[in-house]
């Protein structure tokens, strides 16, 4: 099935995502945006995207949704969708510094648990099974438990455990800080992008 994308925001982070996207295999009948204004939306309709105002629309035909707007807003946005959205769907906030990069990162942390687990000897398609499994099921603990990652982090950590070991050699190797620095760089590029995309298309 063709990956079906959605833009809850017309702004410019939308504008240059969108282009970006559709340089790629995304067809434009595949892709929607929405706005409570149409102000934005004759830019987006030249590249041959459909438009709506509601964000209702977005969330029920997209596999993968950017919600693009200003930081203030998101919570708000995220309390309007939260009824509709599926396990099938992939929520990307913008505005709050997650991007699609965040994902690669995702990807990056399994491959280099698998690595791990294949250097203590373990089979490689096990240990990528085990590493995709321990991502996913750490994924709906997050959601389904409503509790802060350091809340469940904490729980998991017996006194002398292996897990407080193996945290010290994350942070010995600054994962949390080479994270939240990979996340602010694709923020500000993504920003960078976006800009040079209004500005090409204000001079056109």
């Amino acid at each position: 099935m063709p990956l079906r994308v959605g833009f809850i925001g017309a702004g410019n982070m939308a504008y240059g995502i969108a282009k970006g996207i559709l340089s790629g295999d995304v067809l434009p009948v595949n892709v929607k945006v929405s706005a409570p204004s149409p102000r934005n939306f004759g830019r987006f309709e030249e590249l041959g995207i459909s438009v709506t105002h509601f964000n209702s629309d977005v969330v029920s035909g997209s596999d993968l949704v950017f919600v693009a707007v200003k930081p203030h807003l998101v919570p708000e946005i995220l309390r309007e969708i939260s009824q509709l959205v599926t396990q099938k769907h992939i929520i990307v906030s913008v505005a709050a510094g997650v991007t699609l990069a965040t994902l690669e990162l995702v990807y990056l942390f399994a491959e280099a648990l698998a690595e791990g687990a294949v250097k203590m000897g373990m089979p490689s398609s096990l240990a990528h099974s085990i590493a995709a499994q321990t991502i996913v099921g750490a994924g709906k603990l997050l959601r389904d438990t409503g509790k802060h990652p350091a809340q469940l982090r904490s729980d998991v950590c017996t006194p002398g455990g292996t897990t407080i070991y193996g945290l010290h050699a994350l942070e010995q190797g600054g994962l949390r800080a080479a994270t939240m620095s990979a996340v602010e760089s694709a923020t500000e590029r993504a920003r960078e992008l976006g800009q040079k995309s209004a500005g090409a298309g204000n001079s056109n």
